[in-house]
Parts: structure tokens; C-alpha cells; sequence
């Protein structure tokens, strides 16, 4: 309740509130995995939870003191989505921490709770009837972001994606080329009693068949592998970074991307890593440090300041501020917080970047642009308004960087990769390469 507390009046990030509350009571193994699922699944499901919730009380959810109200949507969500937290056991919980907090409220919390186990299973819309909000109440999404997803991908497509973003994301390690192959890896894995199979996704990827602490692990520890989602890896790949390359990463931080590019370019060459952020370019430095990569040379400042200093790459990767309604399922809030100004906002600063950035394009160069989410409007709109203003940029065909079980499923007529969160259990990405003709 204190995290979803954070969550709800101080806006914090529930991946961070959750984060900070694991390293502040050392709870056993399994009462972490049990407090990790409560929290985000009740962040998921919120629109579905005070849906519940509303026709019990007298007053709109929004008005509950925020304690009761988080209190009622976490058990809740326990007596809906969890099958083995007998239902009385949930309840008397709820009222042992009312009583805790005010025991005035403690009757109205017990009250609620009982007589929504006594109604029965939720009676949403039908889809018949209002197919946007039935999505929008059984998936636990805002009804815009549906009814952007059904204009864009139809009904069918956009209930898979709002399925997907409700599934449990694994955790995925890219390996360092420069000190191991990917066996080496999965063996030296196998040998911390880490279980963990090749991705499908990415041919540098590692997806661990459990959650662990990955920063203790003595692989991590000795640079042979990085923490990151097998769709963002493709990104790297579809730059195709060779030794003696000038390249930019235009919005760096963390660095997983930067560090990737410089694995691929054998080391060899200049990657240049900018941030507005000093503290993240801090991050990007310790990265390159553990994974022992001398070629990247990282800057701190506003892009669009940086750039006339920097001068002509022979190739530049925008991977553009976005919605990030690509990776909903590692960071549920995102789509109860962001709304259709956020997405109008932001595309215009995607459009000006992407501009800004292909004027340092060397003839003959690539410029990658991609995003973690799933918007149109943020994606292949974005290219085509560059390729409208520039007769001297051309779709370059990915078809070759990618594995052919993501050129199969995810690569468009027109050039393009769109991953959706369904195709492979990944991140939302979208990837376009575009060649600066000589």
C-alpha cells in the first residue's frame, strides 16, 4: 500500500517506488515475488480495478482518502487476478491495516470488500456494444489509447497488444562480444545456476528463464554481458557498425545502444554518446568502463547545441524521446500518466530531430531512427515527413540486419521494422534505416 501510495499521490515510477521498497526490508524470496506482483498488477489494471470498485460506494473512487483507496484496489486485484490468496485471507489483511490507519474505517473497508466478493465476476461492457470500452475494461487500458490502437491496427491486433502489455516481461542480457560468444555466456550462466536459453529476437541476446539479480552475477561483473530487451538490441544491428566508423548516438542515455555499437565496430572507430543529463552520461561512462570499450566518447549537452561542434558521422542513431507505449508492460504507469497532448507534444520534437540530425549525415551515410512505441504517429510518420523535406534520404532495407523470424512478422512493405509487444514477448519497437544519397 505505501508504494502504490507513492505511485498515486506523488506521481513517483512504480518500477522505482517497488525498487526502493526491496532494498529497504529485506523480505524472503518469495514475499518479494508476491509484492512485485501486487504492485504491478495493480498498476496495470487500475481502470478495471475502481470499474469494481465504483457501484459499492456512494462517492466517486477519485474522492476516497488515498489509503482507503489504494488499500481497496490492491485487494481487489488479489481477489480477481490471484488464484492461490484465499479470498478471506485477502480481506481480513485489508481490515487489519484499516484498523492500523483508522479504525473508524476499518467497518466501511470490510463492507466493500465482502460485497464484491458476494457480487460475483465483473459485468463489463459488451463488445458487441461498445467493442472500444470492453477492450479498454477487460485489458485495463485508457479507452483513447484503445481507440488510437483499433484506428491504427484494427480490433483483433489491438487486443493483443493490450494483452501483451498485461504479461509478466522477461529479463534479457545482451552479450559483449569483445570478451564471449553467447555459449560461453549460457555456460558460464549454467554455472551460477542461472538457466537461460539463445533468443530468437536478437543473435547477440540471452533471455534468462527466471528473475535474478543480475548485477551480482559474476558474468555481469566481469563485463561479458549487459541488461537489455531483445527488441532494442536489433537497433545496433540495423546500424551495422563497422571498425574506423564515425558514429553518434544522438540520445544516448543509458547507454545500451552506444555500448552495443561499439561492441559490433570491434572497438574500433569513434562512437559518440550525447545527453542532456550529466548523470546519466555518468551511467554510459561506467557501462563503456565494465564492459571494457575504449571507443566511446561521451558528451554532455542539448543535441541540438552539440551538433555544429561535432561535425559529419558516417552514421547517426536518433533514438527518439517517445510515448513509450512500447514497453507499458515493464512500466504500467506510462499509460494512465501520458495523454493525447503528451503524444502531440512529442512528435513535434521527434520531427525536429530527426531533422536536425540529417544535416550531419555524411553523403552516403545512415541515419537510424527508432522508438519504443507502437504510435504511428510518432513513427512511420515521423520518416515521412523527413523523406517529404529531403529528396536526398531513401528508405535502406533492413531485410538483411535482421533475423529472418523478425523479418518475417515485423518487417513492413515499406521498409521498416514495427515489433508490437505480441510478436515475440518483447518491447514495442519501431526501426527505420535511412541512406543519405552521395
Amino acid at each position: 500500500m505505501q508504494v502504490l501510495l507513492a505511485v498515486d499521490e506523488q506521481q513517483a515510477y512504480s518500477n522505482l517506488a517497488l525498487q526502493n521498497a526491496l532494498s529497504r526490508y529485506n523480505l524472503p524470496v518469495n514475499d518479494k515475488g508476491l509484492l512485485t506482483e501486487i504492485v504491478y498488477g495493480t498498476v496495470q489494471r487500475l481502470n478495471t480495478l475502481d470499474f469494481r470498485i465504483r457501484p459499492l460506494l456512494k462517492q466517486p473512487v477519485a474522492k476516497l482518502e488515498p489509503w482507503v483507496r489504494n488499500l481497496l484496489r490492491l485487494t481487489v486485484y488479489q481477489l480477481d487476478y490471484l488464484e492461490r490468496i484465499p479470498p478471506f485471507a485477502a480481506i481480513h489483511e485489508a481490515v487489519e491495516i484499516a484498523k492500523r490507519r483508522n479504525p473508524r474505517l476499518s467497518g466501511f473497508v470490510n463492507a466493500v470488500l465482502r460485497n464484491l466478493l458476494r457480487g460475483g465476476k465483473p459485468d463489463f461492457p459488451s463488445a458487441g456494444f461498445d467493442p472500444i470500452r470492453h477492450l479498454a475494461l477487460v485489458h485495463s487500458h485508457p479507452e483513447w489509447l484503445v481507440k488510437e490502437w483499433f484506428d491504427q491496427y484494427g480490433p483483433e491486433e489491438t487486443e493483443r497488444i493490450c494483452m501483451a502489455n498485461n504479461e509478466r516481461p522477461s529479463l534479457s542480457l545482451r552479450v559483449n562480444s569483445m570478451r564471449a560468444n553467447r555459449d560461453e555466456v549460457i555456460k558460464a550462466l549454467a554455472e551460477e545456476g542461472v538457466e537461460a536459453h539463445a533468443s530468437i529476437v536478437s543473435p547477440d541476446g540471452i533471455v534468462l528463464n527466471s528473475g535474478t539479480d543480475v548485477a551480482k552475477l559474476k558474468v555481469f561483473q566481469k563485463g561479458m554481458c549487459s541488461v537489455q530487451d531483445e527488441s532494442s538490441m536489433l537497433v545496433a544491428r540495423c546500424v551495422n557498425p563497422q571498425p574506423g566508423m564515425r558514429i553518434l548516438d544522438a540520445c544516448a542515455a543509458p547507454g545500451g545502444k552506444t555500448t552495443h555499437l561499439a561492441e559490433l565496430a570491434g572497438d574500433q572507430g569513434e562512437v559518440f554518446a550525447a545527453d542532456i543529463h550529466e548523470h546519466k552520461i555518468e551511467l554510459i561512462r561506467n557501462a563503456a568502463q565494465r564492459l571494457g570499450l575504449q571507443s566511446i566518447r561521451p558528451v554532455t549537452g542539448d543535441i541540438r547545441e552539440l551538433l555544429p561542434s561535432l561535425g559529419q558521422f558516417d552514421a547517426i542513431l536518433l533514438d527518439a524521446p517517445c510515448s513509450g507505449f512500447g514497453v507499458i508492460r515493464r512500466k504500467p504507469d506510462i499509460k494512465w500518466r501520458k495523454t493525447p497532448d503528451d503524444v502531440k507534444e512529442i512528435r513535434q520534437i521527434q520531427a525536429d530531430l530527426i531533422r536536425l540530425v540529417a544535416g550531419s549525415v555524411k553523403p552516403g551515410g545512415i541515419l537510424i531512427y527508432s522508438t519504443c512505441t507502437v504510435e504511428r504517429k510518432e513513427n512511420e510518420e515521423i520518416v515521412r515527413s523527413l523523406l517529404r523535406e529531403r529528396d536526398d534520404f531513401e528508405i535502406d532495407p533492413l531485410l538483411s540486419f535482421l533475423p529472418k523470424t523478425v523479418s518475417r512478422k515485423a518487417l513492413t512493405p515499406d521498409g521498416w521494422v514495427q515489433m508490437l509487444p505480441h510478436h515475440f514477448g518483447t518491447d514495442g519497437f519501431f526501426i527505420c534505416r535511412l541512406r543519405k544519397m552521395k
